[in-house]
């Protein structure tokens, strides 16, 4: 697209909007994150558990929603219509799941982690261990990666900068605020780029539904002669021609893109592990003051969901019926010149619309809004990611590190994050699917499956044990890295070209896939489960759906462990008194300068105690937050089931 600058099109006022749009979120991030807390793993990863529904709603939504969210979905419709929006319909779904049933057992068993609520429900650390290793690979080949290409794509389409400059100091930006601040900062700052996201996406979606006159019917006629000339080419006319699903939700089971039963199923499963289980999004729920916030950010964010249709959806079919030669371009050739991928080029249509149609001061407003939407998304995966490498894998290898310690591995996590990044973004450029979109949910359905599985067999069940879920999931990720294998050897073909892949690999929808991986898991955990021998009810109070209320005592999974946990945490207690001694004692300014960097208070007194003193605090203090107000909790369902109805009308009338 060339040079904005060169061309004249990024203006002043342009330049103008960006510098005070991120002065704005850096000056928040720093703020909050001078609020205090920080040096301890509750202040840090957690933002001590004081954020008011609104604000973890919000956090949610920009979490979720990032650039690779705007470019993903709005590409895969300018090619396929309206099918790509069930993810986001079925989102409502997995959010209610999320709400009602997955975050009050993970309040009743007070986890700072998900993996951590494994270690508790089943004991045995290599579980724990295996989920936390899945979900950093999960969260730098899909999420991470993902936002880096949408990223690099936003830059190349609007700046034409060099994309690996721009992204290294796009990168390091993220890293500040997220090293110095921790979630509290993360929160607080998606809170403001959630309002200006939304406000951007919505100028551009008025300045893109005039182009069609405001008329679905306009848009049907434009989109169904959006063909682009070298079709002929090929001599298969079905090659970039738009087809009658296009206008379809719930499409054909054997031949189409979006098969019906995948589209129910699978997505579900998919949905139900990026909500019920990724880290990223729920340790943004445990954030809440309890779970009646928790569930009230739910439902919020459910409704936010709906919007992706007008946002994203219908934008991106708009941008191919302006440019169709490049948007929807068959021709290896052609695609290459247009985008520099030979594979396609639909990932550009949402920044096609940026560039050319924005006005100036709002073009501005609007890549401010994709870049703040990818730093946004890419803090929230270093922030949950180097919680769970800390919790999860340091502290098993050093149990009795001082909560400075924690925190300091955490932000030096972060940092190798960002390298391993940058390092990623060649292996993303070089995927031939073409789709940002698919190539996410495809490796989801292959890696994903097993461990959504886990999850609702241990909290659904107290039959469920360690030899169970442990061999259930080294069974099911096994059968889908094999496929993961499978779709990277054979590859997809491109339109025109022979498909010889196996009919396993070619028959077999990767929704489809999820949904036979989930329950194939499931059963096998059932199955490893029954022969061997159950745990102790005693041991699973509070850490089962049924078992959430129950006041009963917990047992420890193993005395042993248990015990060497309570030493530890004494012995991290009074490491904790001392280094806050010595960060008194140190005056210099390079020692002041580190106290801040490493939320270190410097106030001995009574800070170095309060691990022991939470440990002999009554039981009903220390399970506040699992409680629940029974008005409020009443309010929350209503409304929830009123956002399960609105879930079915809109699915019901788009499919």
């Amino acid at each position: 697209m060339g040079n904005l600058i060169a061309n004249g099109k990024l203006e002043v006022w342009d330049i103008v909007v960006i510098v005070v749009h991120f002065t704005a979120v850096f000056s928040i991030g720093i703020w909050a994150s001078w609020g205090g807390g920080k040096d301890s793993t509750s202040g840090y990863f957690l933002a001590g558990r004081q954020m008011p529904w609104y604000l973890v709603g919000l956090s949610l939504v920009v979490t979720n929603i990032g650039s690779s969210t705007f470019i993903g979905v709005s590409g895969t419709a300018s090619l396929s219509g309206y099918g790509v929006v069930i993810y986001e319909f079925q989102a409502l779904n997995c959010l209610l799941l999320l709400g009602f049933i997955f975050v009050p057992v993970y309040f009743a068993s007070e986890v700072s982690t998900v993996p951590e609520y494994l270690k508790l429900r089943f004991g045995a650390d290599r579980l724990q261990i295996f989920i936390s290793i899945i979900n950093l690979i999960m969260a730098i080949v899909i999420m991470l990666s993902g936002e880096m290409y949408a990223g690099s794509l936003v830059i190349q389409q609007s700046l034409g900068w060099d994309v690996y400059t721009s992204v290294i100091v796009l990168l390091l930006l993220t890293a500040v605020y997220t090293v110095a601040g921790g979630l509290k900062a993360v929160i607080y700052t998606d809170a403001i780029q959630a309002v200006v996201m939304m406000i951007g996406a919505f100028i551009l979606m008025g300045i893109a539904f005039a182009e069609i006159d405001w008329s679905l019917e306009t848009l049907r006629l434009r989109f169904m002669s959006a063909i682009p000339n070298t079709t002929q080419v090929y001599g298969n006319t079905s090659c970039g021609v738009p087809t009658e699903e296009t206008w379809h939700i719930f499409r054909d089971a054997k031949t189409s893109d979006l098969p019906w039963p995948g589209s129910i199923f699978g997505t579900l499963v998919l949905g139900g592990y990026f909500w019920c289980t990724n880290q990223v999004i729920v340790q943004r729920t445990l954030a809440a003051r309890n779970v009646t916030h928790s569930k009230a950010a739910c439902i919020m964010t459910g409704y936010f969901k709906i919007l992706p249709m007008f946002l994203m959806v219908i934008p991106g079919m708009i941008s191919r019926t302006l440019w169709p030669d490049e948007i929807a371009c068959v021709d290896p050739e052609v695609c290459e010149a247009a985008c520099g991928n030979p594979a396609g080029c639909s990932n550009i249509a949402y920044p096609r619309l940026v560039v050319e149609l924005m006005p100036t001061g709002l073009r501005g407003l609007m890549l401010a809004t994709m870049l703040a939407a990818m730093i946004s998304s890419l803090t929230s995966i270093f922030n949950a990611s180097s919680s769970m490498f800390v919790i999860d894998i340091w502290y098993k290898i050093r149990p009795r590190s001082t909560e400075l310690e924690l925190v300091i591995v955490g932000k030096l996590a972060t940092l190798v994050l960002v390298a391993v990044g940058v390092l990623w973004i060649p292996v993303i450029q070089a995927y031939g699917s073409g789709e940002l979109f698919v190539y996410m949910q495809a490796i989801l359905s292959y890696l994903t499956p097993a461990v959504f599985s886990v999850f609702t067999a241990a909290i659904a069940w107290t039959r469920i044990n360690e030899t169970g879920a442990f061999w259930g999931l080294v069974c099911g990720f096994i059968v889908g890295f094999t496929r993961f294998i499978l779709d990277f050897v054979y590859g997809v073909p491109s339109c025109g070209q022979e498909d010889s892949r196996p009919d396993i690999v070619r028959d077999f929808h990767f929704l489809h896939f999820a949904a036979f991986l989930y329950g194939f898991t499931i059963i096998l955990i059932v199955i490893f489960s029954l022969l061997t021998e159950p745990i102790p009810q005693q041991k699973l109070v509070r850490l089962t759906f049924w078992t959430r209320f129950s006041n009963l005592p917990r047992l420890p999974m193993s005395e042993e462990k248990a015990e060497d946990e309570r030493k530890n945490d004494v012995i991290r207690a009074e490491k904790k008194k001392q280094a806050a001694i010595r960060a008194q004692e140190r005056t210099g300014l390079k020692w002041k300068a580190w106290n801040i960097l490493c939320g270190i208070s410097g106030a001995p007194t009574d800070e170095g105690t309060e691990d022991v003193e939470e440990l002999e605090a009554p039981e009903q203090e220390r399970k506040a937050t699992a409680l629940e107000n029974p008005k409020w909790a009443r309010i929350a369902l209503v409304n929830g089931g009123i956002l399960g109805t609105v879930c079915v009308f809109i699915l019901a009338y788009f499919g």
